[in-house]
């Protein structure tokens, strides 16, 4: 979802200020339910989750805790609930060369490249597939809230820039619930980005928690092909402005930007209009690898993507983490 602007400010606006008792119950409700009993998977459950609505980069650091563990010859699977794909009864694994975004969610569909991934409603239900299919380690994109899988690991995704915005629940602020609430079910915060300042910031709110630093670092390949070209760049995530920072980084030059809501379905006439703008401007189009996934082949095949993986500062400490789980 792409959040309000008021969300990010570090101090309440008088509307978050008018929104917060809705905020607070929302809160309340939300961490109530996070203490719920839940249910065995078979298997050792790792949540990838974070405090807040919108992205954060859950999926790129649920992607290289898989790597991790696959490097170590452990057998994970994803879970999904597929956000922007078809309502479903029961859990379907996700396969690239039948399934597309309207059907399963982008997410999904980038997870399915690095290991098996199952798609549905019911967190348990797609778990219990998932090992009946030999999976040794359940990784669990998103879910935090969710408490129907115990969860032997739980990690949150903040994002250092944004950190936990205005500190208030939706529909006031960012948070899902308060920070507290949350924090006794993570056993680790994943700081993507930030300075020390905003380091310092989160390491505060989370007292006693491990703060696991990392940077999403953009594919080199891809950075020789854009360095010193125009480019029309647009996207369809929650922080479109972080992805054009990233181009300007690497030293692309943008002459044009085009946002779209997060998870946005593409249409022809969409693709085709920033196509031509492209050509016009003898510029590459450019877009995340999450969009390139949203778009029909045809299309695709027209649109340069930026892939970036996530590096964590610390390794080793993150490897000695997943070890721990059986």
């Amino acid at each position: 979802m792409r959040a309000p602007g008021f969300w990010g400010a570090r101090k309440p606006s008088a509307l978050a200020r008018a929104l917060q008792p809705i905020g607070a119950l929302y809160g309340r409700v939300t961490a109530s339910r996070m203490a719920r009993p839940g249910e065995r998977a078979g298997a050792p459950v790792i949540c990838v989750g974070n405090f807040v609505a919108g992205g954060a980069g859950k999926t790129p650091a649920a992607i290289a805790l898989a790597r991790m563990l696959i490097a170590k010859r452990r057998r994970v699977g994803f879970l999904s609930r597929g956000y922007g794909g078809q309502k479903r009864a029961e859990p379907v694994r996700v396969d690239p060369n039948v399934h597309n975004a309207t059907m399963v969610g982008d997410e999904p569909l980038l997870l399915a490249d690095v290991g098996p991934c199952w798609v549905g409603e019911s967190r348990v239900q797609a778990a219990k597939m998932a090992v009946e299919a030999g999976t040794e380690i359940v990784l669990l994109d998103d879910g935090l809230q969710n408490p129907t899988l115990v969860k032997d690991l739980a990690v949150a995704v903040v994002d250092g820039e944004q950190g936990f915005g205005n500190g208030l629940c939706i529909p006031a602020g960012p948070l899902r619930a308060p920070v507290a609430a949350q924090l006794r079910f993570v056993q680790a915060l994943i700081v993507i980005g930030g300075d020390e300042t905003a380091i310092l910031a989160i390491s505060a709110s989370a007292p006693g928690k491990p703060i696991l630093r990392a940077n999403l670092e953009p594919d080199a390949y891809a950075v020789a092909s854009l360095i010193g070209r125009e480019v029309v760049a647009f996207a369809g995530i929650a922080r479109p402005e972080k992805f054009y920072a990233t181009l300007r980084r690497v030293g692309a030059l943008i002459v044009a930007t085009r946002d779209f809501p997060d998870h946005h379905v593409f249409t022809a006439r969409e693709i085709e209009a920033l196509t031509e703008e492209a050509v016009r401007r003898g510029a590459l189009l450019v877009t995340t690898e999450k969009d390139r996934v949203r778009l029909a082949p045809r299309h695709a095949r027209a649109v340069v993507t930026l892939p970036v993986t996530l590096r964590f500062d610390e390794p080793a400490i993150v490897r000695e983490m997943l070890r721990a789980v059986h």
